[in-house]
């Protein structure tokens, strides 16, 4: 993908919204292991993007399913699909069988599709439900500076996927777009019963208190660490965890691997 780069940026629409410009980095598996050796970090989980192309999925499906069979103990792998393409619940099966964890990183506001619609959705939880995945979709915040991708995948977006399929285990990037402040509604916080959020990008969106105040409101068991590499290298966003938050190092520990840890079914 990467010596391609200068030729697919023009083919498809995701690929061109996030790396049309030259300083937007591209990572190998192997630059990725590279990387956790640098900073400590044991096993990623390594997720795909939102392609406009079933050509092009299915290539980095197959690609994610080749790193996932070469580093077996370092990473973890999604796939990703298109809700409205009529292979996506077989491409996800197929993945299923090759060893793939979860679905996503969904990108309704690149891909063109609606999260909410329950009808378009339910094909991809169903096949997702059965083979015990995770589902992760990208999330944006209402307000706040505009950035590459940031695209319309607000809250309320999120709340109505959830609430649509309240038995699946979904995961919303980036601190879903601010979600997990609304479960100080009582009625928010026991629909994100089977929700998680990421912290991917975090620098470039909140103030790090923001680990504080989520661990408070949603509970710090409903945090798992993500660094959006390589956009970010996991260590800055490890090394101010560890030396500059103010929550407790049981709530660290969660957040840096055990919740991770228990939703995989890791040992």
């Amino acid at each position: 993908m990467k010596d391609r780069r200068d030729e697919l940026v023009h083919e498809d629409d995701c690929l061109g919204s996030l790396f049309s410009d030259p300083k937007a980095n591209m990572a190998t598996a192997e630059d990725l292991i590279e990387s956790m050796d640098k900073d400590g970090i044991d096993i990623s989980v390594v997720v795909n993007m939102g392609w406009s192309s079933f050509e092009l999925c299915h290539q980095t499906n197959d690609y994610i399913l080749e790193s996932i069979n070469k580093y077996p103990k370092r990473l973890i792998g999604f796939c990703t699909i298109h809700p409205e393409w009529k292979e996506a619940p077989g491409e996800i099966e197929r993945c299923a069988k090759g060893g793939i964890r979860g679905i996503g990183e969904l990108m309704p506001h690149l891909q063109n599709f609606d999260l909410g619609d329950k009808a378009l959705m339910a094909p991809i939880v169903e096949v997702a439900q059965k083979n015990d995945m995770i589902i992760m979709t990208h999330s944006s915040e209402p307000v706040g500076h505009i950035y590459p991708g940031k695209g319309n995948v607000l809250p309320g977006m999120l709340y109505q996927f959830i609430t649509n399929f309240p038995e699946a285990c979904i995961v919303c990037a980036h601190w879903g777009g601010g979600l997990p402040f609304y479960a100080l509604m009582s009625e928010v916080g026991e629909a994100l019963k089977n929700v998680y959020f990421d912290t991917a990008a975090s620098p470039f969106l909140y103030k790090y208190a923001i680990f504080q105040h989520v661990s408070e409101i949603a509970g710090a068991d409903k945090i798992l660490f993500g660094s959006d590499f390589p956009l970010i290298t996991q260590k800055r966003i490890v090394k101010r965890l560890l030396e500059e938050i103010s929550i407790s190092q049981d709530n660290k520990d969660l957040i840096l691997g055990n919740n991770a840890f228990e939703l995989l079914g890791l040992s």
